[in-house]
């Protein structure tokens, strides 16, 4: 057991050198030695990634391993990489992220030829700074040209126009927030006007908004997978419950049945970006 205990609120990196008996660093340590297949997490996602970093154990050719979260579209779900594990990152990283997006949407989300998208504030490869001019180059004239559909805007990544998404950790993550509280308020504000009018009706009202709500709801899916490791590392919410863990445990063993790391790690071997 750990006798140490990162709070959700302290800093990942201080955490990582201060606590090095931290369940978080523990966990780590044994997928290191190889005497655990899969990390699995609710706790400071900042210091799941530290410490996942600290301890170099990527895929070969992998530059920096990304947070990838699935989300609810009008076309079924698209795949959101990264939110959070990559704030500076470089385009050589978001083409990676394309690469383990691509993989991670055919396997889990069963998507036969998915479409990749770069999230931008506009369609056209002009637009954007360096980082997404530069990543747009990448992706538009090398391995996945064929995949890519181009720059994608915010009010787009709903609407199924891409089956991944692809930004640096900042932007991913602002988008996770953002996304979580509005459907949260569209839910409960919609749940409060048209429950309220019904009378008959209003068992089947509340159960169909019940039923809308998994797409939304993280329990569902468990948690996110950290892309790039070597390794299984599934990072659930802070308020998981034990069907979000439960669902997290079955993601993982789903992630190694159907040889993900495997995948990216070929497909990166065979065609490597600079």
């Amino acid at each position: 057991h750990a006798s140490q205990v990162v709070g959700m609120e302290e800093k990942p990196t201080d955490a990582m050198r201060q606590k090095p008996d931290s369940s978080i660093s523990v966990c780590w340590k044994l997928m290191a030695a190889r005497e655990v297949d899969t990390v699995v997490s609710a706790g400071n996602t900042g210091a799941v990634v530290a410490s996942g970093l600290k301890t170099r154990l990527f895929l070969k050719s992998v530059k920096r391993p990304g947070i990838a979260v699935t989300l609810p579209t009008s076309a079924g779900h698209a795949v959101l990489m990264d939110v959070g594990a990559n704030p500076s990152a470089r385009p050589s990283h978001l083409y990676q992220y394309a690469v383990m997006g691509e993989i991670y949407a055919r396997e889990v989300l069963r998507i036969e030829s998915p479409k990749i998208g770069l999230i931008n504030i506009g369609s056209e490869d002009v637009k954007g700074n360096d980082l997404y001019r530069d990543t747009y180059r990448l992706l538009n004239e090398g391995p996945l040209k064929d995949s890519f559909i181009g720059n994608v805007e915010g009010r787009g990544l709903y609407q199924g126009e891409a089956d991944v998404l692809i930004c640096e950790g900042f932007v991913g993550n602002v988008v996770l927030k953002v996304s979580e509280g509005m459907a949260d308020f569209l839910m409960k504000e919609a749940s409060r006007q048209i429950i309220s009018s019904l009378d008959v009706e209003r068992d089947k009202a509340k159960l169909a908004f019940h039923e809308m709500g998994k797409r939304f709801r993280y329990h569902e899916t468990g948690g996110a997978p950290l892309l790039g490791i070597d390794g299984i590392c599934i990072i659930c919410h802070g308020s998981s419950d034990a069907h979000s863990i439960t669902n997290a445990l079955k993601g993982s063993a789903m992630f190694k049945d159907r040889g993900i790391n495997s995948q990216i790690a070929e497909h990166l071997a065979q065609k490597p970006v600079a």
